[in-house]
């Protein structure tokens, strides 16, 4: 099942983000306030990504490692992607509302560039 943002679709959880000519990538849904606040503080790395939501900003503080990050907006289009050293704050997208996050250089390697629009499938990991 393919997911798209609206209100109250997002949990906690796992699920795959698919990007178009990447493949399939392991995800971690970070939906309620909770765990959009812990995100990937205190992790040394992340296998696949990341998806804050609802999000339109980012910071690394407290970070151990540097991050990809992409911003999304409702439809999952990519609207932005940067790199970003622990210890920065991330430049608010207005029309942001999903955050991917992903150790840095991973979203080159999937093709994510601006404009892409990515897939969330939950049902195969839960």
């Amino acid at each position: 099942m393919g997911w798209t943002s609206g209100r109250g679709a997002w949990r906690d959880g796992a699920g795959l983000l698919i990007v178009p000519g990447g493949g399939e990538v392991p995800l971690d849904i970070a939906a309620s306030y909770k765990a959009r606040r812990r995100g990937l503080l205190g992790r040394d790395g992340i296998a696949g990504a990341m998806l804050l939501t609802p999000a339109n900003s980012v910071h690394t503080f407290g970070m151990r490692f540097t991050i990809d990050v992409a911003y999304l907006d409702r439809s999952l289009t990519v609207l932005d992607v940067v790199t970003m050293r622990p210890g920065r704050l991330g430049l608010i997208r207005p029309r942001g509302r999903h955050v991917l996050e992903a150790a840095g250089g991973a979203m080159a390697g999937w093709g994510l560039r601006r404009g892409v629009r990515v897939t969330v499938d939950r049902s195969p990991a839960g």
